[in-house]
């Protein structure tokens, strides 16, 4: 795969930052959102989409059949209290041989493969509990009794070199910021803590289809496509496809940003779900914050500006895609739009084409995304083969773009419920030279439990994957429920005051530190 660029003597004015929006309703929303319905008409448009729909749960259903010991026990730890223990440790194969080439003896493979961090976990995700237990071994040194408790109220805080338990609860972080500095925060403030027991918002995915993947789907006009039987040819093979092309004028793709544009400036859901996303991100964060309803303003005033710019909006051959559909899925795609402004001749042309052949024991693809200005231009490739027979998984794909190659080997053999694979991700750039990160090693997902070992390795022309490995243990199993700590020991950070927290860690919390890494430091002398 080639990249080229071209440069001319003048770089003209590119699209403005007003149609930014725009831009991506056109080749995004448009191009593909739709595809999750399902379709009950049988007119071209219909089999258009419903193509889409049938290629992404073709591949999701693969997906599915490799990693359902995986996704059984994910929705198991969803749907009960689990307990976990993840045990770290690391190998590093001295290449001085016994740190001679250190000076003074010192030998950092003494240090680095005597020691380890186990984190043993407890979820009730329906209760909304966490329980947290860290402990840690280095070079001599044990290091205990650091635990965090969560729940969707507070968190609770237990140190080794203190009795009490830290408490803060999420009401009173806002107050205790504020009182901190009144100029910086409103006392709104939240650790958004009930976000720890949220997985996917499935609720906000179905109102984006249903407001507007099917709005958007009802607007587009069944004249603009076409279908027609035609015979392709993909690795060799000759197959027999129903063609569909959709062509959108560019009076039809303005008409339908604008429709998009306009119902999501008035969405009130939509702005909250922003909202929420925002405070997600932000630890302190919520959706009364200045810095949101700012975000909010912006993304109101944007819409607006790309509704008001929309006759600036240049699609000299609107908007082009053509699938190519065997067997109900999609093997061959051409998309197309170009875009610009009206004020100067400038343009953006966006392209995508490739095949993919989707079997029962193998998926392969191959597309190519590309890009011309007008004074420079470029392509990516994308190529997958993922094969999987007799319990048997080959994969490889490989992401290419002028001479830097991204790519990923893996192989997987499942035996019952075990699972014994090797994942490589590489490197290769001309520039920074290359490199691969060795993933190895087994899982076994047995109802109620689990465990695996996973081994991490980087290779380099100049390190060896042997000189240096990072490991992990993990085992799980469901539990009866998770235990926070008494209640009676307990200080609550949240209802004191400033000076009353600091004078706390001044006369009670840091010399027990101190004391406590004076006695640790001294342990791992070995005296």
């Amino acid at each position: 795969m080639d990249e080229t660029v071209n440069n001319t003597p003048e770089k003209k004015k590119g699209v403005s930052k007003g149609l930014i929006a725009i831009i991506v309703a056109a080749v995004l929303v448009i191009g593909g959102s739709v595809a999750a319905f399902i379709l009950l008409e049988n007119s071209s448009k219909a089999q258009y989409f419903l193509a889409e729909k049938n290629s992404l749960d073709y591949i999701s259903e693969k997906f599915e059949e490799r990693y359902q010991p995986e996704m059984d026990w994910l929705e198991t730890s969803k749907e009960n209290p689990t307990e976990s223990t993840v045990e770290l440790s690391a190998e590093y194969n001295d290449p001085y041989g016994g740190g001679t080439g250190y000076g003074m003896g010192m030998d950092p493979s003494q240090i680095i493969n005597n020691s380890t961090i186990t984190l043993k976990s407890a979820a009730d995700m329906e209760e909304k509990l966490l329980s947290t237990e860290i402990a840690a071994s280095f070079g001599g040194m044990e290091i205990d009794g650091i635990n965090v408790h969560v729940t969707a109220e507070k968190i609770l805080l237990g140190l080794p070199f203190i009795e009490e338990i830290l408490q803060l609860k999420d009401e009173d972080l806002g107050p205790l910021l504020k009182e901190v500095d009144p100029e910086s925060f409103t006392g709104e403030e939240s650790m958004n803590l009930e976000a720890l027991f949220e997985g996917t918002n499935s609720e906000e995915l179905d109102y984006f289809i249903e407001e507007y993947g099917k709005m958007i789907y009802d607007e587009l006009p069944e004249d603009a496509f076409e279908q027609a039987d035609e015979t392709i040819k993909i690795q060799d093979q000759s197959l027999n496809t129903e063609k569909i092309t959709m062509h959108l004028t560019e009076d039809q793709v303005k008409e339908i940003i604008v429709t998009t544009l306009e119902k999501m400036k008035d969405d009130e859901k939509l702005k909250e779900m922003i909202r929420e996303q925002m405070s997600l991100q932000q630890f302190g964060g919520t959706a009364m914050s200045p810095d949101v309803d700012q975000l909010i303003n912006d993304f109101e005033s944007g819409l607006e500006e790309g509704i008001n710019e929309i006759d600036k909006l240049s699609i000299p051959d609107g908007l082009n895609s053509t699938i190519w559909v065997k067997d109900d899925v999609i093997a061959q795609r051409d998309f197309s739009v170009e875009l610009g402004t009206t004020e100067n001749d400038s343009t953006v042309a966006f392209a995508v084409k490739g095949t993919q052949l989707l079997e029962d024991t193998q998926q392969t693809f191959n597309y190519d995304f590309s890009f011309d200005d007008g004074y420079s231009e470029g392509t990516m490739n994308f190529t997958g083969d993922l094969a999987w027979e007799d319990n048997q998984a080959t994969d490889s794909l490989a992401l290419t773009f002028g001479e830097t190659v991204l790519s990923y080997k893996g192989n997987e053999t499942v035996d019952g419920s075990a699972r014994d694979f090797e994942r490589i991700f590489s490197m290769e750039d001309p520039m920074n030279g290359e490199g691969s990160l060795i993933w190895s090693g087994n899982a076994n997902y047995e109802g109620d439990k689990m465990n695996s070992e996973h081994s991490f390795s980087v290779s380099t022309p100049d390190m060896n994957q042997d000189m240096f490995a990072l490991h992990a243990a993990v085992e799980g199993t469901t539990i009866d429920s998770v235990e926070l700590p008494n209640e009676d020991n307990v200080k609550d950070i949240g209802s004191m005051s400033i000076d009353e927290i600091s004078q706390y860690f001044n006369t009670d919390v840091t010399p027990q530190m101190q004391q406590w890494l004076s006695n640790l430091m001294f342990q791992g002398s070995g005296f």
